[in-house]
């Protein structure tokens, strides 16, 4: 229980909780559709929709990452 009330463990979850917030960007940026509902701007030739897809993933994959690595270093603290 003391470790539970030491004051870096409430800055470590406050700083876990808001990190784990970003996870929410790879999944509400692919749901507002006026960003991916154009044909342009073309992107070698492909339409915005189909390089946006991809850029999503590219995206999240990102996020994820940061998300992971921030937790796995507060962890090890």
């Amino acid at each position: 229980m003391a470790d539970i009330e030491a004051p870096g463990n409430r800055t470590r979850a406050g700083v876990r909780r808001w990190i784990g917030w970003l996870l929410a960007v790879p999944i509400i940026v692919p749901l507002v559709t006026p960003l991916f509902n154009v044909s342009t701007p073309r992107l070698w030739g492909f339409p915005a929709f189909y390089w946006l897809q991809i850029a999503f993933i590219v995206v999240g994959s990102a996020v994820t990452i940061v998300v992971y690595r921030t937790a796995v270093v507060r962890e090890g603290e």
